[in-house]
Order: C-alpha cells, then sequence, then structure tokens
C-alpha cells in the first residue's frame, strides 16, 4: 500500500500548482517572497514519508509563483517509543509544535503538519490547502531579515560565526530565530511503522536557537556564534534565519544561505 499512498500524493501535490515539474528534471531557482514551511514529521509514523517526500518537491522545483519556499523539516519524539526512535528527533521540536497547536487551536499534536509561515495548518489529507496557505502568506506585509558574513573557524570548521540582520519592525516585537539544518538525510529505518524503508528527509534542523529580539521600530544587527555538532560539515548545512512573533505566532520575514556560499 506505501508505495501507492506516495505515488498518488505525490500526483495530486503536483497537480496543484502551476510549475510543470514534469518538464524537467531540474530544480528551479528560488525567487519571490520569502515563505517559511515547516514540517512536524516522524520517521516511525508511516503516514509521514509522502509529506517528507511534498516538502523535497516543495524545496526543489518551489512551484509557487512569487514566493520563495524555505522549508524546515522537525522530527518529534513522541513516535519514538513506538518502535523505532527517530535519530533526528528532539523534544525541543516536539514543544515547539505543542506551542503551535495551542496558538492555532488545535487539539493536540499530529504527524505529518505543515505550518505555513506560523499562523496555518495544514494536514496531509488537506494538501491541497498549501498553495492558498502560501499565496496568503506571500502577500502579507514583510520584514527583510538578512544573513551576511558566515565564517567557519579554519582551526575547527563546527564553529561557525553568522551575522544576521532585521529591518525594524513599526508596530511590534519579534523574535530572531536561526535553524541550522542538513540539506539531505537519508535512513534505513529497521523497524516500526516504517521497518524496512529507505526514507530521504530534507532540511532536518538539527538546532533552532531564539538569537535576539527584535524592539519596536528598531533594526536588529547581531553576529551570532553556532556550534555544530561533530562531523558535521558546513557545505552539506543551510542556515535559515527568521523573525517570529512570540508565541510561536506568525513568521514576520525569512532568509537562508548556505554557510560555505
Amino acid at each position: 500500500m506505501y508505495p501507492l499512498v506516495l505515488a498518488a500524493v505525490t500526483a495530486m501535490f503536483l497537480s496543484l500548482f502551476s510549475a510543470d515539474t514534469s518538464a524537467t528534471d531540474q530544480p528551479s531557482t528560488p525567487a519571490g517572497v520569502p515563505v517559511l514551511i515547516e514540517l512536524f514529521t516522524s520517521e516511525g509514523c508511516s503516514s509521514c514519508p509522502p509529506a517528507d517526500v511534498i516538502l523535497q518537491k516543495l524545496d526543489d522545483y518551489q512551484p509557487i509563483a512569487g514566493a520563495q519556499l524555505i522549508v524546515l523539516s522537525e522530527h518529534v519524539t513522541y513516535w519514538d517509543q513506538l518502535g523505532w526512535k527517530d535519530p533526528n528527533s528532539s523534544t525541543a521540536f516536539t514543544d515547539r509544535q505543542s506551542s503551535y497547536e495551542n496558538e492555532l487551536g488545535v487539539k493536540e499534536p499530529y504527524t505529518p503538519q505543515f505550518i505555513v509561515d506560523g499562523g496555518q495548518s495544514v494536514s496531509l489529507d488537506k494538501v491541497q490547502e498549501l498553495e492558498s496557505a502560501v499565496n496568503k502568506e506571500k502577500a502579507a506585509p514583510r520584514l527583510s531579515v538578512r544573513i551576511g558574513e558566515v565564517t567557519v573557524d579554519p582551526s575547527d570548521p563546527t564553529k561557525v560565526t553568522a551575522h544576521i540582520e532585521a529591518d525594524p519592525a513599526a508596530d511590534k516585537h519579534a523574535d530572531v530565530f536561526v535553524a541550522v539544518a542538513i540539506s539531505h538525510v537519508e535512513s534505513q529505518v529497521l523497524k516500526g511503522e516504517n521497518g524496512g524503508k529507505h526514507l530521504i528527509h530534507v532540511a532536518v534542523v538539527q538546532q533552532l536557537t531564539k538569537v535576539g529580539k527584535i524592539s519596536k521600530g528598531k533594526p536588529f544587527a547581531q553576529d551570532v556564534q553556532l556550534k555544530l555538532k561533530s562531523g558535521e560539515s558546513p557545505k552539506d548545512l543551510r542556515l535559515i534565519a527568521f523573525a517570529q512573533e512570540s508565541g510561536p505566532g506568525k513568521i514576520l520575514g525569512a532568509t537562508m544561505r548556505n554557510p560555505v556560499n
């Protein structure tokens, strides 16, 4: 059943958007208004692999005109006791999802769940709503968030410094976050609901840190020190910076870059 479900969901997803991804095997160049899409997922959940594929398609093909889709894969922990411990899971992402549910009025956390710009929840069975959610968010006022100079310590490549800037918010305060994500992760699941399956993930968040606040009417500028895990190579990572109303609430602006570019 799994290949049939995956094929059906992927085909439905691709039919939603104006970009014809079947016409080329080459990913498109991101352009347009940055919109952050967070996917709460787990390798222990049999419904999650199709959503992981959708996130990868969003990242690769950027199929929504006028939007730059910045994606994050956040692996939760509440499936870890049901046969397979997801090596990418973290209680920080479980807590972040629970906070979203409180803000959005969702009764309880579930996977897979897409959160679009911090303000709209989309489930896999309503994936067709992703396009309208993105179109709504790209039309909203945005703060410019920028990742400036990024330096890697030549004596210790696990030490990275990034300069983060954001324009002032005219009438509100906001938290500034930096995420470190592995661009491409493959996993062979041995047990649990996905036992025997080879899974592929994109933009798998390894750390998500609140680095400061934007005060009302004041710009933000700060050098951020990041400590990578042993064995992580900066060339395989991406940095995502975003401003978000407390809660977590609405995403006010976001940006992404590779540490070595």
